[in-house]
């Protein structure tokens, strides 16, 4: 990097550009922290994880890049963790819809003479056992 690190005021957005272009980094920046004499970038995102460390005097630096694989994506993308505010509405309202689906079923099933009772049966069997394994896996 150049002579930006010598300078007190350390211009953050051609750092993390700089840093984006030459080595690919994605992500939403978590943190930028400027010391006197060095400086640290993190970024975040759904699996993903980079930091660069940043000598101010000379302008070298040294980059971690963590990429944890499909599974962590899918498991932070369900979660919502570093995903941003658009993908948290996306997640309230699939919410919203399947409990308003699982509602109305419920409510279905009173209508249904020939169904209602194996129907109510299952739903309480189904909650039954979603309370026993909150007991059980769920620490207090």
């Amino acid at each position: 990097m150049d002579r930006q690190f010598l300078d007190k005021d350390v211009a953050k957005l051609e750092v993390v550009e700089r840093l984006r272009n030459i080595h690919g980094i994605h992500g939403a920046v978590k943190d930028f922290r400027v010391e006197d004499s060095d400086c640290s970038v993190s970024f975040k995102g759904p699996g993903y994880a980079a930091d660069a460390f940043i000598d101010r005097a000379s302008g070298r630096y040294e980059l971690t890049e963590t990429r944890m694989g499909l599974f962590a994506v899918l498991n932070d993308l369900h979660k919502g963790r570093e995903t941003g505010t658009a993908w948290a509405v996306i997640i309230d309202i699939s919410a919203v819809l399947m409990t308003a689906v699982s509602l109305t079923g419920l409510l279905l099933i009173f209508f249904l003479q020939k169904k209602r009772l194996s129907g109510l049966l299952v739903a309480c069997a189904g909650a039954l056992i979603s309370y026993l394994a909150y007991l059980a896996w769920v620490p207090n």
